[in-house]
């Protein structure tokens, strides 16, 4: 099967394992990849998950020989979205992306462990992640540049959000390499490690963030996201409202193993 999962407590690892193809995407292992996140959403024992190419890539893109496949006027049609999906939610109840779980919002944290090429739709998947370990040879790229293929899996929405216009208007407009060190330097993965260590870790990562009172880790990584665009007032208001019923049910009784005793100094508990 070309998705599967692995799991470790709380911690799921969701693998693409599509070698011959360098992962390339194609509808099958959208489909896949979006029920597996969708089932790591809604699952109550799952806190946080690492996305993984196996046999060493990431994600090569969209399959490109599935989709000179395509003919008509409306290429991917059954994937169109449109102002009526506006409502509120976590994008399970519209259409998947092309690249599967694209359209997804989840309430929990998602962590991409990048070897290999992470490059067009790829690179999309990528940026789909709350954040990214890159190993050292690793790259991104929107390589289908040269294809005259339009980034449709939220390149354009979030990779400006996260390196800013100009450097995101020159990785999508020159389609160029975008090694692993560069990467980092512009905040565009966290994380570099040596080759053949992205997983390890990711998982090391997730690990540490399953460990904490989860209720505050959700509630802060929501309003992270929703402070996007709005005025500072207005994002106060929101982490205000995100952040103090989560005092009752988990702050202060943390406060109070603290004043017992535990966690001095940083230390874990």
């Amino acid at each position: 099967m070309a998705v599967r999962i692995e799991k470790s407590g709380s911690v799921w690892t969701v693998i693409h394992s599509r070698p011959e193809a360098r992962n390339a995407m194609d509808p099958e292992s959208a489909e896949l990849l979006h029920q597996a996140f969708v089932d790591f959403e809604n699952d109550s024992d799952a806190k946080v998950a690492v996305f993984w190419g196996e046999g060493g890539a990431f994600c090569s893109g969209w399959d490109l020989k599935f989709a000179s496949t395509l003919n008509g006027p409306n290429p991917l049609g059954e994937l169109a979205i449109s102002s009526d999906d506006r409502s509120p939610s976590n994008g399970s109840d519209i259409a998947r992306g092309a690249m599967g779980p694209s359209r997804l919002e989840l309430s929990k944290p998602v962590i991409a462990a990048i070897s290999g090429p992470a490059v067009a739709g790829g690179m999309e998947l990528a940026l789909w992640a709350d954040f990214r370990v890159m190993e050292r040879s690793s790259y991104f790229g929107v390589y289908c540049r040269r294809w005259g293929v339009p980034l449709i899996d939220g390149g354009t929405v979030r990779l400006p959000r996260i390196v800013g216009q100009g450097r995101a208007l020159d990785i999508i407009l020159t389609g160029r390499q975008v090694m692993a060190e560069e990467c980092e330097r512009i905040g565009l993965c966290e994380y570099v490690v040596e080759n053949g260590l992205s997983r390890q870790k990711a998982e090391e990562l997730a690990n540490q963030i399953a460990s904490f009172p989860q209720a505050c880790v959700r509630a802060d990584r929501r309003s992270v996201f929703m402070q996007e665009g709005l005025p500072i007032r207005d994002a106060l208001i929101e982490e205000w409202l995100n952040g103090q019923p989560i005092l009752a049910q988990e702050g202060i009784s943390g406060a109070n193993r603290f004043a017992q005793g535990e966690g001095r100094h940083g230390e874990s508990t």
